[in-house]
């Protein structure tokens, strides 16, 4: 046993997983407040003492999985950033690319999404670092020539990421739209427009 009889191995392990994974569908479905961590212990099949060997109660779970979700969700926005020196002619499948990356986590953990993006008072917090990363990936996108110097990068990154958490529950968590799908059409429509391209020319 280890700190605070905390145990130890892979039983241990799965136990908390299952924790965990269970309170992410309490959480979601029924908001922080209405979360019982009895109901998270009966689903379980664990003792409520077996849950505070892992968590020091229901904040401690919450939050957890709310840092979970930053992290994962800056980590991707991060790895979106476009390498130098790009052919033109690949850019718009290369951020197709990254914004499936995005939506699938998205959709694979679709209760964390709910708990980040909507629900924790941290929701906004979570955006606006997001925000700040993506802007930075644009920036540096825009000094490589991939995007019009005239444009403000900051605005361009509120106008994603809201069109993003609107898509999330409209689109993709009804699965009417896939993250292929959405990718392609939040790229159609940035990287070219509104403007039928046939009156273009």
């Amino acid at each position: 046993m280890g700190q605070r009889g905390r145990r130890k191995g892979s039983i241990g392990i799965k136990s908390k997983e299952a924790i965990l994974m269970v309170a992410a569908e309490e959480f979601a479905e029924h908001g922080f407040h209405q979360t019982k961590i009895s109901t998270i212990v009966k689903r379980t099949g664990l003792t409520q003492p077996s849950f505070y060997l892992y968590f020091s109660g229901k904040e401690a779970i919450f939050q957890e999985l709310v840092h979970t979700f930053r992290n994962e969700l800056i980590n991707l926005t991060k790895d979106s950033r476009l390498e130098s020196s790009l052919d033109n002619s690949v850019l718009p499948s290369n951020i197709v690319s990254g914004l499936i990356k995005l939506f699938e986590f998205f959709y694979n953990h679709q209760h964390l999404t709910r708990i980040g993006f909507y629900i924790a008072d941290e929701s906004e917090e979570i955006k606006q670092a997001m925000k700040e990363h993506l802007t930075e990936n644009l920036l540096a996108e825009q000094r490589d020539n991939y995007f019009r110097e005239d444009l403000d990068m900051e605005t361009v990154a509120e106008c994603i990421i809201g069109a993003i958490g609107r898509l999330i529950i409209k689109k993709l968590f009804t699965n009417e739209k896939s993250p292929q799908q959405l990718a392609n059409e939040i790229v159609d429509i940035y990287f070219y427009g509104l403007q039928n391209r046939e009156t273009m020319h």
